[in-house]
């Protein structure tokens, strides 16, 4: 069973529906892991970005997410995903997810940290929308440790909004899978590790995580 909120992914084993407020700007917190730097990020208002009319002529291979807790590359799939990584890669380039918090972690049931909303509430995206690609079979696990994928708000939603699966989850097959954790998983890990602020399982990261950049190769 899913539950409908804007930018937000469904939930299978559990139902959350507490929406996620911004996050405040704060120091960072160290862990064993991973040594973050403080950061200023706060929630802000989205750059006003043009859709791309038609699909890339050369495609990325990777996206690295430059975080104030270390690098982040993601390979893309751009054949099983060409409009989702063409749309990502306009956005990316226009500098749409600088300095943008990643605003919401869930730890019971489904293993994500989701990212790509630059007013940090869970409800902002650019002013357009485009077709979901990619979808998984509705099987156990079918977004495995590594995956990122699309969150939205109903079918064809999708906006800038993403999430990075850290342990193996399983969710109705609604959400674009456009590529997969090449390096710093880790880092995700250890950001789930040091939990939801105030407690809880589901809600903003204790650890402030932070897109300073996406770099595209």
């Amino acid at each position: 069973m899913g539950i409908k909120m804007k930018r937000f992914i469904g939930v299978v084993s559990i139902v959350i529906v507490a929406a996620v407020s911004a996050t405040p700007a704060h120091a960072a917190q160290k862990t064993s892991e991973i040594k973050c730097t403080s950061t200023k990020a706060i929630g802000h208002t989205p750059k006003v970005v043009a859709p791309a009319a038609k699909s890339l002529s050369k495609y990325p291979r990777t996206f690295t997410l430059e975080t104030n807790c270390g690098n982040i590359v993601i390979s893309l799939k751009p054949s099983k995903a060409p409009i989702t990584i063409t749309q990502l890669t306009t956005l990316a380039r226009s500098g749409y997810f600088d300095n943008s918090l990643c605003h919401r972690l869930t730890t019971l049931g489904i293993y994500v940290l989701q990212c790509g909303d630059p007013t940090a509430t869970g409800r902002g995206g650019p002013n357009f929308n485009y077709a979901d690609e990619n979808l998984p079979d509705p099987v156990k696990n079918n977004y495995p440790e590594g995956i990122v994928a699309m969150a939205n708000s109903g079918p064809d939603t999708n906006g800038s909004q993403f999430f990075l699966v850290y342990g193996k989850t399983t969710l109705e097959p609604n959400y674009t899978i456009w590529g997969k954790i090449t390096k710093g998983l880790d880092i995700i890990k250890a950001v789930a590790k040091a939990g939801v602020m105030g407690g809880g399982v589901d809600g903003s990261p204790a650890q402030s995580f932070v897109i300073n950049k996406i770099i595209i190769n």
